[in-house]
């Protein structure tokens, strides 16, 4: 390969392209370590599944709007992550333990998540859900997706009410990250063999430390700065990226 190629340049060309005609890449690293992938991490909102649960809460609370703006700027970057989620969870004082139980019965899976899951689990892999929304609802999608792993925030309720606090820490981007690592210690697996997939700007660095860090349907920021990214095909996608036959 060339030494003179800007890639930066090149891969801001190829996403313009790929967005005209709606097709996905990915810059593999051609190694060892290309086709044995040993662990996938996934955010949960807007990547697992198809919502943002915090905007869901909200309006299920009267402040839909006002916290859907906050949440769309700090998923684009423009907000310190932790700031904007604890004004957000202010705005969340009072919601009932039941209407949380049913906007959960309601979620909607991102299309192919319950195929590409059973697949990578049947050779194998492990997988964890690492997100900056909520522990009430990535517990039940760990659950129901038999997912090795699920780490999220802790919304602080006291008579099945929610205070508007967050118990414990805050799970941000430098956390995500964190956290990706210390799986990958604990299961003896090399960062190499790790696939983060993520759609939002607290998943980068999460994403920078996996040997393969894919933007699925992400924000324009996110897909500028991660290696890869899938904007247009369902999760069952990603297998390609794996070398798995689909």
């Amino acid at each position: 390969i060339p030494t003179s190629v800007e890639w930066p340049k090149v891969k801001s060309e190829l996403i313009k392209i790929s967005d005209i005609h709606s097709v996905d890449m990915a810059f593999i690293k051609d190694n060892v370590f290309r086709r044995s992938k040993r662990l996938i991490v996934f955010d949960m909102d807007s990547t697992l599944i198809q919502v943002e649960v915090i905007n869901e809460l909200a309006k299920a609370n009267g402040a839909g709007k006002k916290v859907q703006a906050i949440t769309e700027e700090a998923m684009n970057g423009e907000l310190d992550f932790t700031e904007s989620l604890e004004r957000r969870v202010l705005e969340l004082k009072g919601l009932s333990t039941d209407k949380m139980q049913s906007i959960l019965k309601e979620l909607p899976l991102t299309p192919g998540v319950e195929e590409f899951v059973r697949t990578v689990k049947n050779l194998g892999y492990k997988i964890a859900v690492i997100s900056g929304g909520f522990s009430f609802f990535a517990d039940a999608l760990k659950e129901k997706l038999d997912l090795d792993y699920a780490f999220a925030n802790q919304l602080e309720v006291i008579d099945n009410k929610v205070t508007g606090k967050i118990t414990g820490t805050i799970i941000d981007a430098e956390q995500k990250a964190t956290l990706l690592k210390l799986i990958a210690q604990q299961e003896k697996i090399s960062l190499e063999q790790v696939v983060a997939i993520g759609d939002g700007a607290n998943d980068l660095p999460m994403l920078a430390s996996a040997g393969l860090g894919i933007a699925f349907h992400a924000k324009r920021i996110v897909k500028e700065k991660a290696t890869s990214h899938m904007s247009h095909g369902p999760m069952t996608s990603i297998l390609h990226f794996l070398g798995i036959p689909v």
